[in-house]
C-alpha cells in the first residue's frame, strides 16, 4: 500500500523532477517510509511506501529488473506472491521478498497476462525504457485508485487527486453529471469521471497504455465472463467457508500487525471470528466506531459479544463536536464529496488503528456479493412473480415483513418494474429544476444500467459495476490519511465469481439474507451476531449531530451564502425551508450533509 505517480511529456519536453518530487510530498501520508523518483527523458515515475511486505531497502521503489529494462511503481499487494514467485523461480533470479519483484518479473514473462494470475489489489505501472512504452493496470473490482489527467502535452497519474491538482496549471472546473448522481442518487465513483472535470478515473478491470504519444483504455476484466464459467458449478456453505477461509489466510500476510474493522454486523464479525478461530495465539487487535447506546448506529452491544475471546478491543466515539474538529481536514482527506457520515464513522476507526496496527481487514463487499441491503429484496420478489412462484413469492414476502419489519422491499419490487420515464427520485424537490431535467434526460449509467436491471443476480453483478466502487474508494483514503492499509477478504475473486455463480435462494430465503454465509459460520461466529434480523449498516447518528448549534450554524451560512445561490444546483428557497422545518420541528433531512460537504468542497477545492 503506498502512493504513485508519474509524468509522461507527450510533446517529449524533458520531465522536471521537481514537479514528481511536489506530487509525492502531497500524499506523502500514502507512504512515510520510503520514496523515490525515477526519470528518463520525458518520463518520469515517483513512489511513497508505506512497507508492508519485505521491509528491507530490497523493497525500495520505483523497481528496476535485473536487465535494467523495466521499472514498476506498485500501489496495493499480490496477495499470492509467494505461489507466482515459486512459479517463476527459474525464469527470474529474485533478491527480495517482495510482491513488487514477483509482479515485475511477471509482467516480463507474460506481459498482460500475468492480470489473470493475480490475486490482490493493485494499481501499477510498468516503464519499457527501450521503447518508452507504458502500461498500467486497476484491479478486478477497484480497490486501488489510478486518476489521471491529459491534455495535448502531457499524461499525469497518481493514487489520489490532490497531487494532479498541485501541478496542472488549469481553471478548476466541476463535473455537474457527477454532483447530479451525487445528489440524486447518492453514488459516486461509478463510471471513469470524477468531481473535477479534466479528472478521469481509471475502470476497475481496465488497463491503461500510452505509446507514441497515443493513450489507450481496454478491459482486462469482465465479471460476468468469469461467472458464466461456472454454470453447472457445485458451492455450498462448506465449499463457501473454505474459500473464504483460504482468502482470509492469503490476506493476513503481512511482515507488519494486522488488525480488524469491526462494526458488530454480520460481516465484519465474520472475517474477526475465522482469524480467532484459525489462529488461537494471533495477537489480533479490532476498532470498533460506537455510540450512546440506542442511538442510530451504536452496535456496541454485538461488539461485546467478543469480549470473552482472545480479541484486544479498541473504541472510538464520533461525535457531532469530533465531526465539527475534523470538518476541513475529512473534507481535504476525502478529494471528493461523499453522501453521508457514515464515512466520517470510518475515518474516526482508521485514526484509532493507526497507533497499532499497519493493516486493517475490512467487511466491505459482503453486501454486495450476499444482497445484504434491504432493496435486494424487491428484486428477488420479482425474480418470482417473473417465474410465476407465487406460493413463495407470498411467504417469502410474509417471511420479510415479519423478520424486517419493513415494506421497503415491496417499494424496490415496484420501482424495478416501473419504466425509467416513472423512476423519479423525491431529492429531486430541493435540486433546480432545469439542472435536474437536464441531467435525468440525459443518458445516465445509474438510470440505464444499473437501475434496469431485470433479476437479482444482475442486479448484484451491477452493483461491482456501477455501485460498489466508492466504498472502496472511501476506505483507502480514510486509510491512507493515516497510513494504513485496508484490505477486502470478501473480494478475492475467487470467492465472487463462485459466489455469484449459485442459485438466488443462497443469498435471500425466509426474510433472511445472506443465507449461505450464515449456514457456513454456524459455530464459528456469535450465534446473536449469526442470526440478526436487522442491517444497521455502517451509519452515524447523524440527525442528533445536527441537533448541534455549531453544525446548524454551519449549515445555515451555507444555505445563505452567494457561493451556494450561484452554483445552479439547488432551489435555494426549498432549501431554506427544510432547514426552518427542521430549526422548528426537529425534522432532519439527511440532504443537509450533502448541501455543506458538496459546498465545502467548492471552497476547498475549485473556487
Amino acid at each position: 500500500m503506498c502512493g504513485i505517480c508519474g509524468i509522461i511529456n507527450l510533446n517529449k519536453q524533458p520531465v522536471d523532477e521537481s514537479k514528481l518530487h511536489l506530487m509525492m510530498r502531497t500524499m506523502k501520508h500514502r507512504g512515510p517510509d520510503d520514496e523515490g523518483v525515477f526519470a528518463k527523458d520525458y518520463i518520469g515515475l515517483g513512489f511513497v511506501r508505506l512497507s508492508i511486505l519485505d521491509l528491507s531497502s530490497a523493497g525500495h521503489q520505483p523497481m528496476v529488473s535485473k536487465d535494467g529494462r523495466y521499472v514498476i511503481v506498485l500501489n496495493g499487494e499480490i496477495f499470492n506472491y509467494i505461489e507466482l514467485r515459486e512459479e517463476l523461480k527459474d525464469f527470474y533470479l529474485f533478491t527480495s521478498n517482495s510482491d513488487t519483484e514477483v509482479l515485475l518479473a511477471s509482467y516480463m514473462k507474460w506481459r498482460e497476462h500475468c492480470l489473470d494470475r493475480l490475486n490482490g489489489m493493485f494499481a501499477f505501472a510498468i516503464l519499457d525504457t527501450t521503447t518508452n512504452e507504458f502500461f498500467a493496470a486497476r484491479d478486478r473490482f477497484g480497490i486501488k485508485p489510478f486518476y489521471y489527467y491529459q491534455d495535448q502535452n502531457q499524461f499525469i497519474f497518481a493514487s489520489d487527486i490532490p497531487p494532479i491538482l498541485k501541478i496542472v496549471e488549469h481553471k478548476r472546473e466541476p463535473e455537474n453529471s457527477v454532483i447530479f448522481d451525487y445528489l440524486v442518487f447518492n453514488r459516486t465513483n461509478h463510471s471513469g469521471k470524477t468531481f473535477f472535470r479534466s479528472i478521469q478515473k481509471l475502470q476497475h478491470g481496465h488497463t491503461l497504455k500510452v505509446k507514441s504519444g497515443l493513450v489507450n483504455i481496454s478491459r482486462w476484466y469482465n465479471l460476468p465472463d468469469q461467472i458464466s464459467q461456472y454454470k453447472s458449478f457445485r458451492f455450498n456453505e462448506k465449499d463457501f467457508l473454505e474459500e473464504f477461509k483460504n482468502s482470509i489466510n492469503l490476506q493476513l500476510r503481512s511482515d507488519v500487525p494486522v488488525g480488524t474493522c469491526l462494526s458488530g454486523g454480520l460481516d465484519s464479525s465474520a472475517i474477526t471470528s475465522l482469524v480467532l478461530n484459525n489462529k488461537q495465539d494471533v495477537d489480533l487487535h479490532s476498532f470498533s466506531a460506537v455510540y450512546q447506546k440506542g442511538q442510530k448506529g451504536d452496535e456496541s452491544e454485538y461488539i461485546a459479544e467478543f469480549k470473552e475471546k482472545n480479541l484486544k478491543i479498541h473504541y472510538t466515539f464520533p461525535s457531532d463536536n469530533t465531526l465539527l474538529e475534523d470538518l476541513n481536514n475529512f473534507i481535504m482527506s476525502l478529494s471528493e464529496p461523499v453522501p453521508t457520515t457514515s464515512i466520517y464513522a470510518e475515518y474516526k476507526v482508521m485514526e484509532l488503528a493507526k497507533n497499532h496496527c499497519t493493516v486493517l481487514l475490512n467487511g466491505q463487499g459482503a453486501d454486495e456479493l450476499l444482497a445484504g441491503y434491504h432493496y435486494f429484496y424487491g428484486y428477488y420478489f420479482r425474480d418470482l412473480v417473473n417465474s410465476n412462484s407465487w406460493g413463495k413469492f407470498l411467504n417469502e414476502l410474509f417471511q420479510y415483513i415479519r423478520t424486517q419489519r419493513s415494506v421497503y422491499g415491496l417499494k424496490t419490487l415496484v420501482f424495478s418494474i416501473n419504466p425509467r420515464s416513472l423512476r423519479h427520485f423525491k431529492k429531486h424537490d430541493f435540486l433546480d429544476q432545469a439542472f435536474y431535467n437536464n441531467f435525468y434526460n440525459k443518458s445516465n449509467s445509474l438510470l440505464d444500467d444499473f437501475y434496469k436491471s431485470k433479476s437479482l443476480k444482475e442486479f448484484l453483478i451491477n452493483h461491482f459495476e456501477y455501485k460498489f466502487e466508492h466504498n472502496l474508494l472511501w476506505a483507502d483514503k480514510t486509510g491512507m490519511q493515516f497510513s494504513l492499509e485496508t484490505r477486502f477478504p470478501f473480494l478475492d475473486h475467487n470467492l465472487v465469481e463462485k459466489t455469484l455463480s449459485i442459485p438466488t435462494e443462497n443469498y435471500i430465503k425466509n426474510g433472511y439474507t445472506k443465507v449461505i454465509m450464515r449456514n457456513a459460520l454456524k459455530g464459528i461466529l456469535p450465534e446473536k451476531i449469526r442470526m440478526r434480523k436487522d442491517k444497521v449498516g455502517f451509519s452515524t447518528p447523524e440527525s442528533d449531530w445536527f441537533k448541534n448549534r455549531k453544525l446548524q450554524a454551519i449549515l445555515e451560512d451555507v444555505i445563505e451564502s452567494d457561493s451556494f445561490k450561484g452554483r445552479g444546483y439547488f432551489d435555494v428557497k426549498q432549501c431554506k425551508k427544510e432547514f426552518k422545518s427542521f430549526q422548528n420541528y426537529h425534522k432532519y433531512n439527511p440532504e443537509f450533509w450533502k448541501w455543506i460537504n458538496l459546498e465545502l468542497w467548492f471552497r476547498t477545492f475549485i473556487d
